[in-house]
């Protein structure tokens, strides 16, 4: 019999395979058998870092709203007064739901699959006070928590009805929420 094998990586390989699983056949067919086959790894390997499918669940979330916080905080306009910050989260929003949403799309599974387990629950309210807490740097925190909710109810519309993301839009309706932001640019008064 071999002996164990060292492999610092596979509990991240595992929440990867986890991911991907999701991604490509939806939260229903994420299994610890599942995971094991797409990470190559045996399915005790599995089991030994997440007992749990929620365990797995959290850990893959956790991941997914870690990624977001990163993209909202590389952008800049958390630091700059100056820069418009309804603009820099509309084109947030662009880059996100641009292109391929394979990505966003696994992301609302993750976090919409709370509603059905509550071991998820935490996680997605971390991402909400996380962002929240991040968008306070330029905002109060009411407007903040506003924000959030508006982001992410214009990502559902358009990943629920197909529709093409619209900019414009986005950086209208996230400016009106903010303080001297040039309100009903395009409207009539």
């Amino acid at each position: 019999m071999a002996g164990r094998r060292y492999d610092p990586e596979r509990r991240q390989r595992i929440i990867d395979a986890a991911i991907r699983v999701v991604g490509r056949s939806g939260i229903a067919r994420l299994t610890h058998r599942s995971v094991a086959v797409e990470a190559d790894v045996p399915l005790g390997s599995t089991t030994y870092h997440f007992k749990t499918l929620d365990e797995l669940m959290v850990a893959a979330l956790r991941q997914a709203n870690e990624g977001f916080a990163k993209a909202i905080a590389s952008r800049g306009a958390l630091e700059d007064p100056r820069s418009d910050l309804a603009a820099e989260l509309a084109a947030l929003l662009g880059e996100r739901l641009g292109g391929e949403r394979a990505g966003v799309e696994l992301e609302y599974e993750l976090y919409l699959a709370a509603l059905r387990r509550p071991a998820l629950r935490p996680v997605a309210a971390e991402w909400c006070e996380d962002t929240a807490a991040l968008l306070s740097r330029r905002t109060d925190p009411v407007t903040a928590r506003a924000l959030v909710a508006l982001m992410d109810g214009i990502c559902l519309q358009v990943l629920l009805t197909g529709t093409p993301y619209d900019e414009e839009y986005a950086r209208e309706a996230l400016g009106r929420l903010l303080p001297g932001a040039d309100r009903g640019r395009g409207t009539a008064s």
